[in-house]
């Protein structure tokens, strides 16, 4: 456990840029509804992010220091990403490829990780979780698999200041956030 009061450390990682994003609206959610024995870090700095380049893996950008750094002293790390043709937003593959470069310096290994979004459609980012747990597979995470978020036309459901309304979507959450607490401690955390 990163943390010195016994509680668990979550990195959130929103994989929206626009700041009033459904998506954006569903971590701070998170932060705010996350149980009494969880603290919950975002990293808001994705658009600072250069496109990653092999030549420059062993000398990277600040940016990507502090995101391994994070990376590395959460227990927990929290996606919370729209879906852009049928994937994950570029920028957040790019963010999640620095971060496991260079080979044998993979910050994400074995991290508990846990997936929301929210999306327009009704199918809520679920080919976009999908993609993503892929992804994770392969960089030997260990996603939680139950319950899931998954929030359906989300614009209905978040205020035009981004915030989320939705009271069953809050409750969703709520219980998405004690489940991830105890998938960490599950993981040995």
């Amino acid at each position: 456990m990163n943390s010195e009061n016994g509680a668990v450390r979550v990195l959130g990682i929103g994989g929206s840029l626009r700041e009033k994003s459904t998506n954006k609206a569903l971590i701070r959610a998170a932060v705010n509804l996350a149980p009494e024995g969880m603290v919950i870090d975002t990293f808001d700095e994705l658009s600072a992010i250069p496109l990653f380049d092999q030549d420059h893996e062993y000398d990277p950008p600040e940016v990507i220091e502090r995101l391994k750094s994070s990376i590395k002293n959460a227990d927990g790390i929290l996606f919370v990403t729209p879906e852009y043709n049928y994937s994950v937003p570029g920028f957040l593959k790019n963010a999640i490829d620095w971060a496991s470069r260079p080979f044998g310096q993979n910050a994400w290994e074995e991290k508990p990780a846990a997936i929301m979004s929210a999306s327009i459609s009704k199918l809520g980012g679920a080919r976009a979780q999908y993609h993503l747990r892929q992804v994770l597979v392969f960089l030997n995470m260990f996603p939680m698999n139950y319950p899931e978020v998954m929030v359906e036309n989300s614009e209905e459901k978040v205020d035009e200041e981004g915030v989320l309304t939705d009271l069953k979507t809050q409750e969703d959450i709520r219980e998405f956030m004690q489940e991830f607490e105890e998938w960490i401690r599950k993981c040995g955390w």
